[in-house]
Protein backbone atom coordinates (compact mmCIF):
# COMPACT_ATOMS: atom_id res chain seq x y z
CA UNK A 1 0.00 0.00 0.00
CA UNK A 2 2.83 2.41 0.85
CA UNK A 3 4.53 1.55 -2.47
CA UNK A 4 1.40 2.40 -4.45
CA UNK A 5 0.99 5.67 -2.53
CA UNK A 6 4.62 6.57 -3.23
CA UNK A 7 4.18 5.88 -6.95
CA UNK A 8 1.10 8.10 -6.97
CA UNK A 9 3.09 10.90 -5.35
CA UNK A 10 5.87 10.53 -7.92
CA UNK A 11 3.40 10.62 -10.77
CA UNK A 12 1.75 13.73 -9.35
CA UNK A 13 5.12 15.46 -8.91
CA UNK A 14 6.14 14.58 -12.46
CA UNK A 15 2.95 16.01 -13.97
CA UNK A 16 3.00 19.72 -14.88
CA UNK A 17 -0.39 21.32 -14.30
CA UNK A 18 -0.71 24.81 -15.79
CA UNK A 19 -3.59 27.26 -15.49
CA UNK A 20 -4.75 29.83 -18.04
CA UNK A 21 -7.84 31.97 -18.54
CA UNK A 22 -9.64 33.62 -21.44
CA UNK A 23 -9.46 36.82 -19.39
CA UNK A 24 -5.67 37.08 -19.64
CA UNK A 25 -4.00 39.26 -22.26
CA UNK A 26 -0.72 37.31 -22.45
CA UNK A 27 -0.40 34.04 -24.39
CA UNK A 28 -1.21 30.82 -22.58
CA UNK A 29 1.89 28.61 -22.42
CA UNK A 30 1.22 24.96 -21.73
CA UNK A 31 3.41 21.84 -21.46
CA UNK A 32 3.35 19.12 -24.10
CA UNK A 33 1.95 15.87 -22.69
CA UNK A 34 0.85 17.48 -19.42
CA UNK A 35 -2.31 19.05 -18.02
CA UNK A 36 -3.91 22.40 -18.87
CA UNK A 37 -6.76 24.02 -16.95
CA UNK A 38 -8.31 26.71 -19.17
CA UNK A 39 -10.81 28.91 -17.32
CA UNK A 40 -13.70 30.05 -19.53
CA UNK A 41 -16.28 31.56 -17.14
CA UNK A 42 -17.12 31.29 -13.47
CA UNK A 43 -20.61 29.90 -14.02
CA UNK A 44 -21.49 28.04 -17.21
CA UNK A 45 -25.18 27.89 -16.29
CA UNK A 46 -25.60 31.58 -17.21
CA UNK A 47 -24.33 31.25 -20.78
CA UNK A 48 -24.23 29.06 -23.80
CA UNK A 49 -20.55 28.87 -24.72
CA UNK A 50 -18.85 28.29 -28.02
CA UNK A 51 -15.09 27.72 -28.42
CA UNK A 52 -13.60 27.68 -31.90
CA UNK A 53 -10.05 27.53 -33.16
CA UNK A 54 -9.35 30.32 -35.61
CA UNK A 55 -7.66 28.75 -38.63
CA UNK A 56 -9.31 29.65 -41.92
CA UNK A 57 -12.90 30.81 -42.25
CA UNK A 58 -14.69 31.38 -38.91
CA UNK A 59 -17.68 29.50 -40.27
CA UNK A 60 -15.58 26.41 -41.02
CA UNK A 61 -13.20 26.45 -38.04
CA UNK A 62 -13.42 23.48 -35.64
CA UNK A 63 -15.50 24.34 -32.59
CA UNK A 64 -17.16 23.04 -29.45
CA UNK A 65 -20.46 24.13 -27.92
CA UNK A 66 -20.77 24.04 -24.14
CA UNK A 67 -24.21 24.02 -22.52
CA UNK A 68 -24.84 23.55 -18.82
CA UNK A 69 -21.20 22.64 -18.27
CA UNK A 70 -21.10 19.86 -20.89
CA UNK A 71 -19.53 19.81 -24.35
CA UNK A 72 -21.95 19.29 -27.23
CA UNK A 73 -21.55 19.24 -30.99
CA UNK A 74 -17.77 19.20 -30.64
CA UNK A 75 -15.44 18.67 -33.58
CA UNK A 76 -12.54 20.50 -31.92
CA UNK A 77 -11.81 17.88 -29.24
CA UNK A 78 -13.65 15.01 -30.90
CA UNK A 79 -12.47 11.50 -29.95
CA UNK A 80 -10.39 12.89 -27.07
CA UNK A 81 -11.82 11.57 -23.81
CA UNK A 82 -9.04 13.35 -21.87
CA UNK A 83 -10.73 16.69 -22.61
CA UNK A 84 -13.61 17.70 -20.29
CA UNK A 85 -15.42 20.76 -18.96
CA UNK A 86 -15.87 21.07 -15.19
CA UNK A 87 -17.30 24.17 -13.46
CA UNK A 88 -16.54 26.52 -16.34
CA UNK A 89 -12.99 25.22 -16.87
CA UNK A 90 -11.86 23.39 -19.99
CA UNK A 91 -9.50 20.64 -18.80
CA UNK A 92 -7.03 18.94 -21.17
CA UNK A 93 -5.35 16.14 -19.24
CA UNK A 94 -2.77 15.46 -21.95
CA UNK A 95 -1.84 18.39 -24.18
CA UNK A 96 -0.79 17.64 -27.77
CA UNK A 97 1.02 19.75 -30.37
CA UNK A 98 -2.14 20.56 -32.32
CA UNK A 99 -3.61 22.26 -29.24
CA UNK A 100 -1.46 25.27 -30.13
CA UNK A 101 -3.36 28.05 -31.86
CA UNK A 102 -5.63 31.08 -31.54
CA UNK A 103 -8.95 30.43 -29.81
CA UNK A 104 -12.08 32.51 -29.48
CA UNK A 105 -14.63 32.02 -26.72
CA UNK A 106 -18.12 33.30 -27.56
CA UNK A 107 -20.68 33.80 -24.78
CA UNK A 108 -24.36 33.87 -25.72
CA UNK A 109 -26.45 35.81 -23.19
CA UNK A 110 -30.10 35.25 -22.34
CA UNK A 111 -31.12 38.45 -24.17
CA UNK A 112 -29.60 37.15 -27.42
CA UNK A 113 -26.44 39.24 -27.31
CA UNK A 114 -22.96 37.80 -27.65
CA UNK A 115 -19.52 38.71 -26.33
CA UNK A 116 -16.21 37.13 -27.26
CA UNK A 117 -12.71 36.76 -25.87
CA UNK A 118 -9.54 35.67 -27.67
CA UNK A 119 -6.60 33.67 -26.37
CA UNK A 120 -3.40 32.39 -27.95
CA UNK A 121 -2.29 28.93 -26.72
CA UNK A 122 1.35 27.94 -27.22
CA UNK A 123 2.48 24.36 -26.54
CA UNK A 124 6.10 23.83 -25.48
CA UNK A 125 7.93 20.61 -24.65
CA UNK A 126 9.16 20.80 -21.03
CA UNK A 127 12.83 20.69 -20.09
CA UNK A 128 14.40 17.24 -20.00
CA UNK A 129 17.51 16.18 -18.12
CA UNK A 130 20.38 18.69 -18.30
CA UNK A 131 23.85 17.50 -19.33
CA UNK A 132 27.07 19.51 -18.84
CA UNK A 133 30.40 18.57 -20.49
CA UNK A 134 33.88 20.10 -20.72
CA UNK A 135 36.33 20.18 -23.64
CA UNK A 136 39.87 21.55 -23.25
CA UNK A 137 41.55 23.11 -26.29
CA UNK A 138 45.25 23.36 -27.07
CA UNK A 139 45.02 27.17 -26.74
CA UNK A 140 44.42 26.91 -23.00
CA UNK A 141 40.67 27.54 -23.14
CA UNK A 142 38.17 25.41 -21.26
CA UNK A 143 34.85 25.27 -23.12
CA UNK A 144 31.80 24.12 -21.13
CA UNK A 145 28.73 22.85 -23.00
CA UNK A 146 25.16 22.53 -21.73
CA UNK A 147 22.38 20.56 -23.45
CA UNK A 148 18.83 19.48 -22.76
CA UNK A 149 15.60 18.49 -24.47
CA UNK A 150 12.69 20.89 -24.76
CA UNK A 151 11.38 23.88 -26.77
CA UNK A 152 12.50 27.51 -26.69
CA UNK A 153 15.39 26.87 -24.31
CA UNK A 154 17.04 29.72 -22.38
CA UNK A 155 20.43 29.14 -20.73
CA UNK A 156 22.14 30.81 -17.78
CA UNK A 157 25.45 30.07 -16.02
CA UNK A 158 26.87 30.52 -12.54
CA UNK A 159 30.40 29.86 -11.31
CA UNK A 160 30.65 29.17 -7.57
CA UNK A 161 27.28 30.89 -7.18
CA UNK A 162 28.22 34.02 -9.16
CA UNK A 163 26.27 34.66 -12.39
CA UNK A 164 28.08 34.51 -15.72
CA UNK A 165 27.05 35.28 -19.27
CA UNK A 166 23.48 34.24 -20.10
CA UNK A 167 21.79 33.14 -23.27
CA UNK A 168 24.28 30.66 -24.76
CA UNK A 169 24.50 26.88 -24.51
CA UNK A 170 28.32 27.06 -24.13
CA UNK A 171 30.77 29.25 -22.28
CA UNK A 172 34.57 29.67 -22.40
CA UNK A 173 36.69 29.73 -19.23
CA UNK A 174 40.40 29.96 -18.49
CA UNK A 175 42.09 26.59 -18.05
CA UNK A 176 42.97 27.46 -14.46
CA UNK A 177 39.35 28.13 -13.42
CA UNK A 178 38.30 26.06 -10.41
CA UNK A 179 35.09 25.40 -8.51
CA UNK A 180 31.52 24.45 -9.43
CA UNK A 181 29.90 25.46 -12.71
CA UNK A 182 26.10 25.40 -12.95
CA UNK A 183 23.93 25.49 -16.06
CA UNK A 184 20.27 26.46 -15.69
CA UNK A 185 17.84 25.75 -18.53
CA UNK A 186 14.30 27.08 -18.68
CA UNK A 187 11.41 27.85 -20.97
CA UNK A 188 7.88 29.12 -20.37
CA UNK A 189 6.64 25.90 -18.78
CA UNK A 190 9.57 24.37 -16.83
CA UNK A 191 13.16 24.70 -15.69
CA UNK A 192 16.07 22.44 -14.66
CA UNK A 193 19.69 22.78 -13.52
CA UNK A 194 22.92 20.77 -13.51
CA UNK A 195 26.10 21.47 -11.51
CA UNK A 196 29.51 19.83 -12.04
CA UNK A 197 32.98 20.24 -10.57
CA UNK A 198 35.56 21.80 -12.91
CA UNK A 199 38.61 19.65 -13.63
CA UNK A 200 42.18 20.67 -14.34
CA UNK A 201 42.56 20.96 -18.11
CA UNK A 202 46.13 19.75 -18.78
CA UNK A 203 45.50 16.38 -17.11
CA UNK A 204 42.36 15.89 -19.11
CA UNK A 205 44.15 16.86 -22.34
CA UNK A 206 47.06 14.51 -21.49
CA UNK A 207 44.64 11.72 -20.78
CA UNK A 208 42.94 12.34 -24.12
CA UNK A 209 46.27 12.25 -25.99
CA UNK A 210 47.35 9.10 -24.14
CA UNK A 211 44.06 7.48 -24.99
CA UNK A 212 44.49 8.40 -28.66
CA UNK A 213 48.07 7.07 -28.76
CA UNK A 214 47.05 3.86 -27.00
CA UNK A 215 44.21 3.44 -29.45
CA UNK A 216 46.57 3.97 -32.41
CA UNK A 217 49.13 1.49 -31.00
CA UNK A 218 46.42 -1.07 -30.34
CA UNK A 219 45.08 -0.64 -33.85
CA UNK A 220 48.60 -1.04 -35.30
CA UNK A 221 49.17 -4.17 -33.20
CA UNK A 222 45.89 -5.63 -34.41
CA UNK A 223 46.87 -4.98 -38.05
CA UNK A 224 50.31 -6.57 -37.47
CA UNK A 225 48.73 -9.62 -35.86
CA UNK A 226 46.32 -9.90 -38.75
CA UNK A 227 49.14 -9.78 -41.33
CA UNK A 228 51.14 -12.40 -39.36
CA UNK A 229 48.14 -14.70 -39.22
CA UNK A 230 47.60 -14.44 -42.99
CA UNK A 231 51.31 -15.23 -43.59
CA UNK A 232 51.13 -18.33 -41.39
CA UNK A 233 47.97 -19.55 -43.13
CA UNK A 234 49.54 -19.13 -46.61
CA UNK A 235 52.73 -20.91 -45.47
CA UNK A 236 50.72 -23.82 -44.06
CA UNK A 237 48.74 -24.08 -47.29
CA UNK A 238 51.97 -24.22 -49.31
CA UNK A 239 53.33 -27.00 -47.06
CA UNK A 240 50.12 -28.97 -47.47
CA UNK A 241 50.32 -28.71 -51.26
CA UNK A 242 54.03 -29.71 -51.23
CA UNK A 243 53.43 -32.74 -48.98
CA UNK A 244 50.53 -33.75 -51.17
CA UNK A 245 52.69 -33.66 -54.28
CA UNK A 246 55.48 -35.61 -52.54
CA UNK A 247 53.00 -38.22 -51.37
CA UNK A 248 51.55 -38.61 -54.85
CA UNK A 249 55.05 -38.92 -56.35
CA UNK A 250 56.00 -41.55 -53.73
CA UNK A 251 52.88 -43.60 -54.52
CA UNK A 252 53.59 -43.31 -58.24
CA UNK A 253 57.19 -44.45 -57.77
CA UNK A 254 56.16 -47.45 -55.65
CA UNK A 255 53.58 -48.41 -58.21
CA UNK A 256 56.08 -48.09 -61.06
CA UNK A 257 58.81 -50.01 -59.19
CA UNK A 258 56.42 -52.83 -58.30
CA UNK A 259 55.33 -53.13 -61.90
CA UNK A 260 58.94 -53.32 -63.10
CA UNK A 261 59.75 -56.06 -60.58
CA UNK A 262 56.69 -58.03 -61.67
CA UNK A 263 57.65 -57.72 -65.35
CA UNK A 264 61.19 -58.87 -64.55
CA UNK A 265 59.86 -61.90 -62.70
CA UNK A 266 57.67 -62.78 -65.66
CA UNK A 267 60.65 -62.51 -68.08
CA UNK A 268 62.81 -64.66 -65.79
CA UNK A 269 60.08 -67.29 -65.56
CA UNK A 270 59.66 -67.36 -69.33
CA UNK A 271 63.44 -67.56 -69.76
CA UNK A 272 63.71 -70.58 -67.42
CA UNK A 273 60.78 -72.30 -69.12
CA UNK A 274 62.40 -71.74 -72.54
CA UNK A 275 65.73 -73.06 -71.31
CA UNK A 276 64.08 -76.21 -69.87
CA UNK A 277 62.32 -76.96 -73.23
CA UNK A 278 65.63 -76.60 -75.03
CA UNK A 279 67.37 -79.07 -72.69
CA UNK A 280 64.66 -81.66 -73.20
CA UNK A 281 65.11 -81.54 -77.00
Amino acid sequence: MMLIFGLMLLQTAACLELNCSFDQSDPCYTALGHKLNLMMVQDTSKYDLKIHKRIYNPQDDPRCRVKNGRMRECDLYNNRPEVTVINGTLIINRVIRTDSGNYRLTLSHSDGSETSRDLQVIVEAPIGSVEVSIICSSSGVMRVFCSSEGDQLLYSWTLNGDPLMDGNSSIDLDEGTKGNISCSVKNHVSHAQKTIRLKHCPEQTSATVTSSVTSAVTRGTQISECVSLVFVLVWCLQLMVLFGLLGAFHIYMRHTSGKKQEDQKVRMRRFREGHEHTAED
